[in-house]
């Protein structure tokens, strides 16, 4: 299979995740589940979905709309297109799947997925975790893991503002 089609094959709407899961749980897999903008993707990303997928056999990734994006971070944002931040996540080998959301936050999905670990960032504590209590109550395990220091989309995008006045 050529490699496009690879990475296109992981990128899926619900229904077809739903699927998909099913193949996976006949297997036996670990599912963990997180969720994002993932705008522009860099070296913090990378770490947190790597250590992530560590944590299981299969990594689906949650990714936020556009217009879920503007909602959250502000007119400006996304910087990246829906296709592009999806192909992006879906060609790294950590990555499962990627589906899109469009609701504020992804409980539904996470519901969908009833994922078997369900991860956010540093700045969130397990029990502020949307979809947490689901998780738990279902027999899966909540985990924030730590940031990288220093890389933020909002610092890149700001870094790139401050060097375009000069």
């Amino acid at each position: 299979m050529p490699a496009f089609a690879h990475i296109e094959q992981k990128i899926q709407s619900p229904d077809q995740l739903a699927a998909t899961l099913v193949r996976w749980r006949r297997s036996g897999d670990k599912i963990v589940f997180t969720n994002g903008c993932f705008d522009i993707l860099h070296f913090g990303h990378l770490h947190y979905l790597a250590e992530a997928r560590d944590l299981g056999q299969r990594l689906v990734i949650g990714l936020n709309s556009a217009a879920s994006v503007q909602r959250l971070k502000g007119p400006t944002r996304p910087i990246n297109d829906e296709a592009t931040r999806a192909h992006l996540l879906a060609a790294l080998e950590v990555v499962d799947a990627v589906v899109f959301f469009g609701e504020d936050t992804p409980l539904e999905l996470i519901r969908l997925v009833s994922p078997d670990v369900l991860v956010k960032g540093g700045d969130w504590k397990p029990e502020q975790i949307v979809g947490s209590d689901w998780v738990l109550a279902h027999g899966g395990q909540v985990r924030s893991l730590p940031f990288v220091d220093g890389y933020s989309t909002t610092n890149i995008e700001q870094k790139i503002l401050n060097n375009s006045r000069v």
